[in-house]
């Protein structure tokens, strides 16, 4: 079987394509044939053709490279509620931010993150508006690519005072507990941003430093979260439940329930305590 390495250098042009797909919903004439429908109406959750174009050319064409034996596949487009028992997974996002593509922010993305025993080694992100791809494999640190084939190594913001730190929150996503803690916090500067990748991106760029998130109605998914936390890790951050927990994948459960924070590190320990603080607070306050 081919090491992570090899896998990478297979993956990367097929991520670049696919962003190549989704652009050409954005910008092209595929735009008029979106065919906007929603999964839930209790979630008010879209999915569009372009959803289901790009996660079909992923899968072809990863199986097509590395085939079906060693490896099992996961996309929000095909999941079908079952653990997928594989040496290792794919866990794919093929439309981050499907509402703000639709409402052209500019701020969606593509996941793929591979998975090995519930952890992701290997993962791409990559946010078409700004023609770059973000990769890490586990251990090795984390790049971004431009279009040109320039590659950088990223890095994560530090010895930044905690009140200067840079907080991203979602515009659709919110909630009366969530703003109140946002509102608690020594880090006063907010700053919307759409789709998770998006949002990491802003971190391992250094142009953001902490993203929190916490369950509403619905719970960010595995394909949410796998590529970007290896991402933010491999640059110097942190991932983690509120309660500092490690997030696993590929689990009997794809939901990522309750509270999540991604920062650059530095202050994750005391973020996770003062947001647990704050939502017990909200709490009593109205019981």
């Amino acid at each position: 079987m081919k090491n992570l390495q090899e896998i990478l250098e297979i993956a990367r042009p097929i991520t670049w394509s696919a962003a190549d797909i989704l652009r050409d919903y954005y910008h092209g004439n595929r735009r008029q044939d979106l065919d906007i429908q929603y999964k839930d109406s209790s979630t008010d959750d879209p999915v569009t053709a372009a959803d289901i174009a790009v996660s079909n050319y992923l899968i072809e064409n990863l199986q097509a490279k590395l085939g079906k034996e060693d490896f099992g596949y996961i996309s929000e487009e095909t999941y079908q509620g079952e653990q997928v028992d594989s040496y290792l997974v794919w866990i794919i996002d093929p439309l981050d931010g499907t509402r703000d593509f639709i409402d052209k922010t500019g701020e969606y993305a593509i996941h793929i993150g591979l998975v090995q025993n519930h952890r992701p080694v290997l993962a791409l992100v990559a946010v078409p508006e700004q023609d770059k791809i973000y990769y890490a494999t586990v251990g090795n640190g984390a790049f971004v690519e431009t279009r040109d084939g320039n590659i950088q190594r990223l890095q994560v913001s530090r010895q930044k005072p905690i009140e200067t730190l840079t907080v991203l929150v979602s515009r659709s996503h919110r909630s009366k507990p969530l703003d109140y803690v946002l509102s608690k916090l020594p880090c006063q500067t907010h700053k919307n941003v759409g789709s998770i990748g998006c949002k990491i991106a802003s971190i391992v760029e250094q142009q953001a430093d902490v993203y929190i998130s916490l369950s509403g109605k619905s719970a960010p998914k595995d394909w949410d979260i796998a590529a970007p936390e290896l991402i933010l890790s491999e640059a110097g951050g942190k991932y983690t439940r509120y309660d500092n927990s490690t997030l696993l994948y590929n689990t009997q459960e794809i939901n990522q329930w309750g509270g999540l924070l991604a920062s650059n590190g530095e202050y994750h320990d005391l973020l996770c305590q003062e947001v647990t603080k704050h939502l017990a607070e909200f709490e009593n306050l109205n019981k």
